[in-house]
């Protein structure tokens, strides 16, 4: 007996020993297998170099600078390689793209609280991105390791300064990925011939990707002169070297709206890159096209093209597997939300719930009507249509709905001529505040025309006073008392009945200020009012199957 237990007790030992193995073995592949080899560049021709540093908000370096004009937006310009341009752009925007770090990693740890699940996410996005260098071109890498070169360290925690700034360029793609933490849910659309006051193409488009108000308040317009590829200009954030929405020197412009997509497992190219490559190297639809079908993406992605030398707007959809060309031959108009138009795609099994379940097709038809109702549109036409809060038929669907074309979450937005090279970006608050415009053949030609800012006055399209004095107001009114009562309810504090009914009062068209109401009952012990604020919340407009389902299962848990 005692021997048979000796024998048991070494299988079990070296079963254990085995395992432990194994286990060792594959934390070493996974600690090897996610680390990632970051490009070499020479930074010697700028050791010893500094800033010139002209005020708080203005900053030379050579012939690159960045400033921020009189209505908030910062402008900046670059030139050279792509070593030349990343080290310009880190060594200008340090402060920046520490102040945008911070807000993005303070907008994720709000979102997903458990500090571990956060920790394991973490691991899961390296060894999911572990093979990204791959697909992005070396030219690209390189300006990401230069700009790398002035990221803050104490964000170390979550990876090398290269590792996060690359990932970070994958952050639009697993954020409409993961839709739901609603991150993306952008509108785009053109006009030209007879839909256009003047025949000229007209693009129009919000960036509806919300990471939190800080994200938002430090827009950055790069006006970029590479040594290869056209000029551009691009709207982004301090740090991003992909493009969102911009415009090069031939009239080319590149919008990117979200479309369905599944949770990918391995990255490919991120779409900012590829949209990045299509502004620097396409002057054309059919050359957007050839770039776009080259690159393999890893999310379902939708690039609105804008062009001069077509003088029409079109829409390539890309998926992990396939690259599709629309054109709209049938009206001198096309619009674009966050759903595949094409027949092959039209049906695939995710655009059609994507389709059915969420927002994009109602907002589709929206803007729709809102053309219609225009009949022939110019700059001014756009902006009102994309300030524009309401549901179809101008019906109050409560201020913040992804139902409307303006959601109150817009990291920027933007009305583009690409045949006259003019793009105009609207400032604070959201798309609310005044149109500023940019031309671009002035830019280029005399950079330090920047400077000047007569044109805002004489060419800006006016703010909407209006609605900045009421629904917005209001929508103020609301976030501030939503955090409240959000925070009440994570605690199980009270609040004043007063907050409430102020809350309700700020935003009674908006089924989530129901359903939050409820949410906060609850906590009180309250069932049957709760109920009520739930029903109340059934009746208005919801944008989203899951958000329905979200407050039936709330109600049904109530039981009768």
């Amino acid at each position: 007996m005692k021997r048979i237990i000796i024998k048991i007790g070494r299988y079990a030992f070296r079963f254990f020993l085995g395992l432990l193995t194994l286990l060792m073995g594959f934390l070493v592949y996974f600690y090897f297998a996610i680390q990632i080899a970051e490009p070499e560049i020479d930074t010697s021709t700028w050791i010893g170099k500094e800033r010139m540093v002209l005020n708080d908000s203005t900053y030379f370096f050579g012939e690159n600078f960045l400033r921020k004009n009189e209505v908030g937006i910062w402008e900046m310009y670059l030139k050279g390689s792509p070593e030349e341009i990343g080290y310009a752009h880190g060594m200008l925007a340090q402060e920046l793209m520490a102040f945008q770090e911070e807000a993005f990693v303070t907008q994720i740890k709000h979102m997903i609280p458990d500090e571990s699940y956060l920790k394991f996410l973490k691991y899961v996005s390296n060894y999911m991105n572990r093979k990204l260098p791959e697909y992005i071109p070396m030219q690209y890498q390189k300006e990401i390791k230069a700009v790398s070169l002035f990221a803050d360290e104490k964000f170390n925690f979550i990876g090398s300064n290269y590792d996060r700034q690359l990932n970070y360029h994958a952050a639009h793609d697993i954020g409409h990925a993961m839709q739901n933490l609603n991150l993306v849910a952008c509108t785009a659309f053109s006009v030209w011939d007879s839909l256009s006051a003047d025949s000229s193409l007209l693009l129009g488009r919000n960036f509806d990707f919300y990471v939190g108000d800080d994200f938002a308040k430090n827009k950055v317009l790069l006006f970029v002169q590479p040594n290869s590829g056209f000029s551009y200009v691009s709207v982004a954030w301090a740090g991003m070297i992909g493009v969102v929405s911009g415009m090069n020197e031939k009239g080319l412009s590149i919008t990117l709206n979200a479309a369905k997509s599944s949770i990918p497992f391995t990255a490919k190219t991120p779409v900012s890159i590829i949209a990045r490559e299509i502004i620097q190297y396409a002057s054309n639809i059919d050359e957007a096209y050839s770039i776009a079908k080259s690159r393999r993406s890893f999310v379902a992605e939708t690039f609105f093209i804008g062009s001069a030398a077509d003088r029409q707007s079109a829409i390539i959809e890309k998926t992990p597997d396939t690259t599709i060309l629309v054109r709209n031959s049938k009206a001198a108009s096309q619009i674009l939300t966050n759903h595949f138009q094409s027949e092959a795609l039209w049906n695939e099994t995710l655009n059609n719930e994507n389709r059915v379940n969420n927002a994009t097709t109602q907002r589709f038809y929206r803007v729709q009507e809102l053309i219609n109702e225009n009949r022939i549109s110019d700059q001014t036409d756009f902006a009102k249509i994309l300030r524009n809060p309401f549901g179809t038929g101008n019906e109050n669907i409560g201020i913040g709905n992804e139902l409307a074309i303006n959601q109150y979450v817009a990291h920027h937005s933007i009305i583009i001529k690409p045949e006259q090279k003019t793009l105009w970006i609207a400032t604070a608050p959201f798309q609310l505040g005044r149109y500023v415009p940019y031309h671009l053949g002035q830019v280029f030609s005399n950079p330090r025309s920047l400077f000047d800012e007569l044109g805002f006055q004489q060419q800006s399209i006016v703010q909407d006073s209006i609605q900045i004095e009421t629904m917005f107001s209001n929508f103020e009114v609301f976030k501030a008392a939503k955090f409240n009562i959000e925070q009440a309810i994570s605690f199980n504090e009270s609040v004043d009945n007063q907050l409430l009914e102020q809350f309700i009062e700020s935003n009674p068209n908006f089924f989530n200020t129901w359903e939050i109401v409820g949410d906060y009952l609850i906590t009180r012990s309250k069932k049957d009012e709760a109920k009520l604020h739930y029903q109340k919340a059934l009746q208005l407009n919801i944008p989203n199957t899951y958000e329905r389902k979200r407050i039936s299962e709330k109600l049904e848990n109530l039981g009768s």
